[in-house]
């Protein structure tokens, strides 16, 4: 009897295992600061609405985002598991020993048009 729970309770880990797996970073882009009520001056914060959300999939390996629109001039980008990540023109894969991002820890980049982001799972 206690091997058929034990069965049980692998199949139930090994089932319950892909959807666990998606490792994603959402990717906000910015062209401009945001300004206040106060005089209208830029404050440190994004402005809403961004100009465009992208969703990359790393859970099957290391993957880059498109570029980035003319008009980017910042990201926010906001990941659901720790990774490293990698900006470039050309798409340059990220390595494991590329700057490290925590897990639902937002982090802002300064980026240039036509840039890529490369993201990938960093244990």
């Amino acid at each position: 009897m206690r091997s058929i729970i034990y069965a049980l309770a692998a199949f139930v880990l090994l089932a319950a295992g892909p959807a666990f797996a998606a490792n994603k970073a959402f990717i906000s882009e910015y062209g401009v600061l945001a300004a206040t009520n106060s005089g209208g001056v830029p404050a440190q914060i994004a402005a809403e609405p961004a100009l465009n959300d992208q969703v990359v999939d790393f859970s099957g390996g290391v993957t880059s985002s498109s570029s980035f629109s003319a008009q980017t001039r910042y990201i926010r980008i906001h990941c659901d598991t720790r990774c490293a990540v990698r900006f470039s023109t050309a798409g340059t894969a990220a390595t494991t020993s590329n700057k490290p991002l925590e897990a639902a820890s937002p982090e802002y980049f300064g980026v240039q048009p036509g840039d890529k982001v490369s993201v990938i799972a960093s244990p």
